[in-house]
């Protein structure tokens, strides 16, 4: 077999590293890098079952991406599409992540690099020097990359037809479609699908009336999901979710901008006990939109991050070295909605995280739409800020105060002048945020943590971190305590979830 020519300037791993790792098929370093091999022309996982090549025959990429690039084809037996994020979301880079989130989102599907950077507020040069840094690709090598696995997992994985399963993973036209598969796996998606035998449905139904949409999300280990689903089911909004044991379940709307539905449902996220991945069961009525539904998932469950290599960074401080060791795989609970989020803080200002709970659940009850789940506490759909805006808040029990800065940010994210998208510096997301009367630092910076899923967001005034950052006798003012998580960045939003539970299991 005609050996691999890899191009000018791929970007290569040192084999050294991560040699163990991969003889070993550590589950820890799945998705950290990738194994090309010389002899066959593919790329694998370094968890891939087969028998493990000699050294001299493979090479090691940052990415799929990278690894696509030098010319290497997905391996059809450990699948690189099933593989947890890349380690770009976790590097520090934050440019980084937060250009990654929009491409799953689909960001580059329909708009340019360029309009890419400009979101970003950097120079179109400038974000691919970075992509190349991190992922040893450029963004669109990289959207095309997760066009194609995110394709490819919904062949092996849902009864979808090919032309639903090719619209999902965001390809604009079948014909592209099945160019790009039949030039990746040398065979055409009809064919590719003939090799896994996915059972079809007898007829065709209703996406909501019918069998859910099932896919396999793995994560990199350790994970904390028990801590995880704890912290949830705390907050969880009576009617709109629903969490168990080992699940999260909840009712969802997708629109572009603040005013046009583009798709609703509702998804069950089951961890499994045994292995390092999450059942997902997705009900939607536009099929189109399913990449996003699985982006907001990984955000919500936090499955992108690399525990390892925060809790690395995090031992150097003596404070947060015995946290790391005593809760590993500590993640930061994302959100569906950053306007939820927010509207769900506000209510949560000087009462209970239950009282919270009760209010904010009288606005979705009143404001959201019905939405027959057929299962037990999901009943409603919360309401986008256009659904809110113009409404009175009046005979809830929300003080004016409240209901005032709920419709301000309403209002501010129909006009553009708020967005909870992944962009910006968190200091101007905060500055912005706390122009709405009745929003301080600390919502906004709790807001930043849950919604734009910044790891460096730090609510750096709130009363049970002080606490529990404090040494023995010490009493920490929320400058000292700024001071102090400095070692802390860019991870304090880590930091200020192990400090919560640390202080949590010190009460009870």
């Amino acid at each position: 077999m005609k050996l691999i020519e890899l191009e000018e300037g791929a970007t290569l791993l040192d084999a050294s590293i991560y040699e163990a790792a991969r003889q070993a098929r550590d589950p820890r370093y799945d998705g950290r890098f990738f194994v090309g091999v010389l002899t066959t022309g593919i790329y694998c996982r370094p968890v891939c079952p087969v028998r493990v090549p000699k050294q001299e025959n493979v090479r090691l990429y940052r990415s799929a991406a990278s690894a696509a690039k030098a010319g290497f084809r997905p391996c059809l037996r450990c699948r690189p599409e099933s593989s947890p994020g890349t380690p770009a979301w976790s590097s520090g880079e934050w440019k980084v992540t937060q250009a990654l989130s929009l491409i799953e989102a689909g960001f580059l599907d329909d708009q340019p690099l360029v309009e890419l950077a400009a979101r970003l507020r950097i120079g179109e040069r400038q974000l691919g020097r970075l992509f190349q840094e991190h992922l040893g690709a450029a963004p669109s090598e990289v959207a095309q990359t997760r066009r194609l696995h995110f394709a490819k997992k919904l062949i092996d994985e849902t009864a979808l037809s090919l032309t639903e399963v090719c619209f999902a993973a965001g390809f604009a036209s079948v014909r592209r479609f099945n160019a790009v598969v039949k030039q990746t796996y040398g065979c055409s998606p009809s064919q590719l699908r003939k090799r896994i035998r996915v059972k079809r449905p007898p007829a065709k139904t209703p996406a909501l009336l019918g069998a859910p949409i099932a896919l396999q999300l793995s994560y990199r280990p350790p994970l904390d999901w028990q801590a995880l689903l704890a912290f949830l089911d705390y907050r969880a909004i009576p009617g709109v979710e629903c969490v168990g044991d080992d699940f999260y379940a909840r009712s969802f709307q997708l629109s572009a901008g603040q005013t046009q539905r583009q798709a609703k449902g509702h998804f069950v996220a089951r961890f499994d006990t045994k292995a390092p991945r999450v059942e997902l069961r997705v009900w939607i009525d536009n099929t189109a939109e399913l990449h996003r539904v699985v982006a907001r998932v990984k955000a919500i469950l936090d499955l992108r991050s690399d525990s390892t290599a925060i809790e690395r960074d995090l031992t150097a401080s003596p404070r947060l070295s015995a946290l790391c060791e005593r809760f590993p795989g500590t993640r930061v609970p994302g959100c569906w909605s950053g306007f939820e989020v927010a509207v769900r803080a506000i209510l949560g200002q000087q009462v209970s995280v239950r009282a919270a709970s009760t209010l904010v659940a009288r606005v979705a009850a009143r404001f959201g739409s019905h939405y027959d789940s057929g299962m037990e506490g999901i009943d409603f759909i919360f309401p986008e800020p256009a659904e809110i805006v113009a409404q009175s808040l009046d005979g809830l029990g929300i003080v004016q105060t409240r209901i005032a800065a709920i419709q301000e940010i309403a209002q501010r994210l129909i006009d553009g002048r708020l967005d909870f998208s992944h962009v910006g510096l968190l200091e101007e997301f905060v500055a912005k945020l706390c122009e709405v009367k009745g929003i301080g630092e600390w919502t906004a910076n709790y807001v930043a943590m849950r919604a734009l899923g910044d790891p460096d967001a730090f609510p750096h005034s709130d009363l049970i971190l002080l606490r529990a950052a404090a040494e023995r006798g010490e009493v920490l003012t929320p400058k000292k305590l700024l001071d102090r998580a400095s070692a802390w960045r860019p991870w304090r939003a880590y930091a200020v979830m192990l400090l919560w539970r640390s202080y949590a299991k010190k009460a009870d």
